[in-house]
This record gives structure tokens, C-alpha cells and sequence, in this order.
């Protein structure tokens, strides 16, 4: 049950890297620290470290401005970060899963990687794209930084709760998937013009 709890965590934590890739890094080396919840084994360990911790914590800060300043969030979604967190989930899935399981580490690297990528991918290319357009570019800032308290709020909870966290990004994907593939278009659609 044990190792189940683990691999439930490592999900919640990789997911909650596809939002912002150095909070769950920050939150699973600040708890291995100080607390019970997590002891992370050799060669993750070196979370707990002072200067890994003081640089993830450089890393959270520099993300969080550079993604409430428009065109260069865009720059920051795409370029740069469409490869860092999908990493940052495969690191945090496989330090976590380790913990508990002798899960086989590309197996945890791979999943870490796809679940950090997928969160990732909904977000810089369905969500934020919406969320622009929508309001043109002015609710970038808030969603910003709701994405920023939701990955918060998930890497704590995925090592506290896993099996909650669990359910809510199987109920997330779930509405993804609904939303965009199997929903059926509004019959009203848009107003068409008059025919002379």
C-alpha cells in the first residue's frame, strides 16, 4: 500500500511540474528537509542540499516574474519551458517513486515526463492561448497566478494526500479529453450573415 502511496504522489508531483517546473522541486527538497513526509534516497538526496534548495528557490522566483510579463511569457511557455518541466516531472516523479519502490527509474523517469508534459501541453497550447484571446492578453496575470497556487497547493497535497490528488488529475484529464474530443459543438454556433 506503501509503494501505491508513493506512485500516487509522484503523479501529483509530476503533474503539478506541468503548471510550474520548480515548485514541486522546492516543495519535496523543503519537506525531505524539515520534515517526516518524505525522505528522499541517494542520488536525490541532493535536494535537501542547501544550494540546490537556495537555486530552486532563485529558479521559482525568476518564473514567477517572467510569467506575469506579456509576450515574453509566451516566449518563456514555449521555448524554454516546453523542455524544463516536462524534465522537472520526470526528476520529481522518479525521486519520489524511489523513496518508497524500486520502480525502475526509466520507467519513473518516462511517466514523470509524460504526465509533466501532458499538463504542460493543455496549458501553453489550449488553456493560455484561450485565456488570451478572451480577454486580450489581461487575464494572463491571474491565470499565471493561479497556476502558480494550484502547483503549489497540488505538490503539497501529493505528498499529504496522495490518493485525493490522484483522483482530481484523473477527473482534470478526464475533462480535457471531454472538452475537446468528444463534446458536441454548440448547435447556435456563431450568427451567420444575411443572404441577398
Amino acid at each position: 500500500m506503501e509503494a501505491l502511496l508513493g506512485i500516487f504522489s509522484a503523479f501529483g508531483l509530476s503533474a503539478s511540474a506541468g503548471l510550474n517546473a520548480y515548485i514541486p522541486l522546492l516543495v519535496v527538497a523543503l519537506m525531505a528537509r524539515f520534515t517526516h513526509y518524505i525522505k528522499l534516497n541517494p542520488p536525490y538526496d541532493v535536494l535537501t542540499n542547501w544550494w540546490i534548495i537556495g537555486l530552486l528557490i532563485v529558479l521559482t522566483i525568476i518564473e514567477f516574474v517572467v510569467d506575469k510579463i506579456p509576450a515574453i511569457d509566451h516566449i518563456n511557455d514555449f521555448v524554454v519551458q516546453t523542455f524544463v518541466r516536462p524534465a522537472a516531472g520526470a526528476l520529481v516523479f522518479a525521486a519520489s517513486t524511489n523513496v518508497i519502490t524500486d520502480i525502475n527509474p526509466v520507467l519513473a523517469l518516462a511517466l514523470g515526463l509524460l504526465m509533466a508534459g501532458s499538463v504542460h501541453a493543455v496549458k501553453s497550447v489550449a488553456i493560455r492561448p484561450a485565456v488570451g484571446v478572451a480577454t486580450a492578453g489581461v487575464g494572463h496575470v491571474p491565470v499565471s497566478m493561479a497556476e502558480d497556487i494550484t502547483s503549489t497547493s497540488l505538490s503539497i497535497l501529493s505528498i499529504l494526500m496522495p490518493v485525493a490528488v490522484t483522483i482530481l488529475v484523473v477527473l482534470f484529464f478526464t475533462w480535457v479529453f471531454w472538452y475537446f474530443f468528444l463534446r458536441t459543438p454548440s448547435k447556435s454556433g456563431p450568427k451567420q450573415g444575411r443572404e441577398y
